[in-house]
């Protein structure tokens, strides 16, 4: 890992004044640079040829002859072959000498290799570079593991499929769209040899992958994906804060779920399995008995992540969780770092963001007002990695 002293020295050479923010540009990237415009910052987005035009075109930043934004929020957009390119010395270079602070997401974590990430990417990184591997099912202090220490709920994992007695939901990679899910759910251990032979047979999952899957109990409740930010900075107000509540659109399950009962079980073939590809997002509030319960879950996950992941988290991070019938909560997927769905309360905010700031905050804006406070008072070494 490198080191946070070699980070500081980084920081030490940037003119503070100059800041910009940058983002691989996919995943969050329009939240974050959106906040970061609301907040006075120049933003760079990392692109890939033939997925760049989201930000080189359309969301494009136009400011006046005062630099005041007039339209869009992407200031520049450096388009490379692959998003791996970002980590060759020329490019991170180019990334120092433009004073970035970067904010990771979940496709640099995909498409830019972790250990690289972790031992050679020496740009200064606002949020806990340790804990991005956490979120790599299967890695021995993975999430699950750092769930379990903090005492937290989350669903009972199924060692053996014989002993499936109850709805399950098996959790691995898809075949063929890699950085996808090819989850089912399966009631019976005759239904999971059924289902996978099936999915395997339709190139969904690979025997491989299923071999290394994750069985855990399937927990029947809404989902709530909880974005929370934690602020190293504060010392007046409570340092956790809820910025939104976020629930996923998933194909083609959400296409199943709208079909009746009868004409689902007409379906055959590669259409009887939905699968679970996250395709967007939507918004949400809980009711107000429950908002304890979720910053105790938060308080927990924060405390775990400084005693075994120092520094702990920094800023965004978002736990995904099912509510069950007796309104408890189950995590069955942790986000150490800006969510996949903050996109939804981006410029307008969210509730509890709103409420807590008197002001439209999204996910992205608190994160460029935590940089602007720590560039203000000369504590930009407290937020990065």
């Amino acid at each position: 890992m490198i080191s946070r002293e070699r980070i500081f020295e980084i920081v030490d050479g940037y003119d503070l004044k100059k800041v910009k923010i940058g983002v691989v540009a996919s995943h969050s990237a329009l939240d974050v640079c959106d906040g970061a415009v609301e907040e006075g910052f120049r933003t760079v987005g990392i692109g890939q040829e033939g997925r760049d035009k989201t930000y080189s075109k359309y969301f494009k930043c136009q400011r006046d002859a005062n630099g005041k934004v007039i339209r869009g929020i992407i200031d520049e957009c450096w388009t490379l072959k692959k998003f791996k390119e970002m980590m060759e010395p020329k490019y991170q270079q180019k990334l120092v000498n433009e004073n970035i602070l970067f904010v990771p997401n979940r496709s640099f974590t995909s498409y830019v290799d972790l250990k690289e990430i972790e031992d050679n990417f020496a740009v200064p990184m606002v949020g806990s570079r340790a804990l991005l591997r956490s979120e790599e099912r299967g890695e021995d202090r993975d999430y699950y593991w750092l769930l379990e220490k903090a005492g937290l709920p989350f669903p009972k994992k199924i060692k053996d499929p014989m002993d499936i007695n109850g709805l399950v939901i098996v959790k691995l990679h898809h075949k063929v769209k890699k950085l996808e899910r090819g989850f089912f759910t399966a009631a019976s251990s005759q239904e999971f040899r059924e289902k996978s032979r099936s999915l395997i047979f339709h190139n969904v999952i690979t025997e491989e992958d299923l071999a290394r899957a994750r069985i855990e109990e399937y927990v029947i409740g809404p989902v709530f994906n909880l974005d929370f930010f934690y602020s190293p900075l504060e010392n007046k107000m409570e340092r956790i804060e809820l910025i939104g509540v976020d629930w996923r659109f998933e194909t083609s399950l959400d296409g199943h779920v709208r079909l009746p009962a009868p004409q689902q079980m007409t379906l055959m073939g590669a259409q009887a399995t939905p699968e679970y590809t996250v395709c967007g997002h939507n918004s949400a509030t809980m009711r107000e008995s429950l908002l304890e319960g979720a910053f105790d879950l938060a308080e927990k996950y924060v405390k775990a992540t400084q005693e075994h992941y120092p520094p702990g988290i920094i800023g965004p991070f978002c736990l995904q969780t099912c509510v069950d019938k007796d309104l408890k909560f189950h995590i069955y997927d942790v986000a150490p770092r800006v969510g996949g769905g903050t996109n939804v309360h981006m410029s307008v905010g969210h509730p509890y963001g709103n409420t807590t700031w008197r002001t439209n905050m999204s996910t992205g804006r608190r994160l460029a007002v935590e940089i602007r406070r720590a560039i203000e008072t000369n504590q930009v070494k407290k937020i990065v990695t």
